[in-house]
């Protein structure tokens, strides 16, 4: 791929999240606050898994860098682009263009097949149809889903949907992956499976991949592996 494919994105950009912090309301009223003071910074080509216990904040975390919510405090900035104070519009084009999200229940469309479930991004960028369906069919069938392409997702084994899923998050060639325990369904094969696909993506785009996951064998895949705790990360 060539440097003019990465748009205004160089090889070297970072992402750094500084000192953020995010509390919620719960429904006695009590103030909780999940994130008091996380930082941490990544740079292109790399693979990060978060590890904690389910509630420690890992969700909340991706949901934040990936512009979904608004953090109480801190900064997060990918490249140029400050995420913590961009407006509606600007975040929504960050999350279009820049961002991939892999969610654990896949999110796919039941009525659609799989190349259309995939082609779902570039269409809503208004890319045109036909075009769209193209990579769409070329990305299942890099991962090994070419012929199952036209099924519906309905007919796929719960590995097939996942995998299906990382195509969708990768097929506008996103700088930035977010991927909530994409693994949390899936048998050690299919788990395996994917967690390539995610790294080998890091290493090719090259992309800043992050994963929150229970899944240690994934963990200790990846890059570097960040532990959230009480609210703040530490590096094992």
């Amino acid at each position: 791929m060539s440097q003019a494919d990465f748009g205004h994105w160089t090889l070297d950009f970072e992402l750094t999240v500084t000192d953020l912090r995010k509390t919620f309301s719960s429904p006695s009223g009590e103030s909780i606050q999940v994130l008091s003071g996380v930082s941490f910074s990544a740079v292109a080509g790399q693979t990060i898994a978060i590890v904690g216990v389910s509630g420690a904040g890992k969700s909340t975390l991706l949901h934040l860098i990936g512009g979904i919510e608004e953090p109480d405090h801190g900064g997060i900035r990918l490249g140029e682009f400050a995420v913590d104070s961009a407006g509606r519009l600007a975040l929504a084009r960050y999350r279009n263009r820049q961002v991939g999200f892999v969610f654990q229940f896949h999110h796919l469309l039941p009525d659609l097949t799989a190349a259309e479930n995939v082609s779902l991004p570039l269409t809503l960028a208004r890319h045109d149809r036909r075009s769209a369906m193209r990579r769409a069919f070329e990305a299942l069938d890099r991962l090994g889903l070419g012929a199952r392409a036209s099924h519906r997702v309905t007919d796929l084994s719960g590995g097939e949907q996942q995998r299906v899923a990382v195509c969708r998050a990768l097929i506008t060639q996103p700088v930035l992956v977010l991927a909530d325990e994409p693994t949390g369904n899936l048998d050690s094969i299919s788990g395996g499976l994917l967690a390539g696909d995610l790294i080998s993506y890091a290493a090719a785009r090259p992309a800043i991949v992050i994963i929150a996951t229970h899944n240690q064998d994934l963990a200790h895949r990846c890059d570097r592996v960040l532990r959230l705790e009480q609210g703040r990360i530490s590096e094992n």
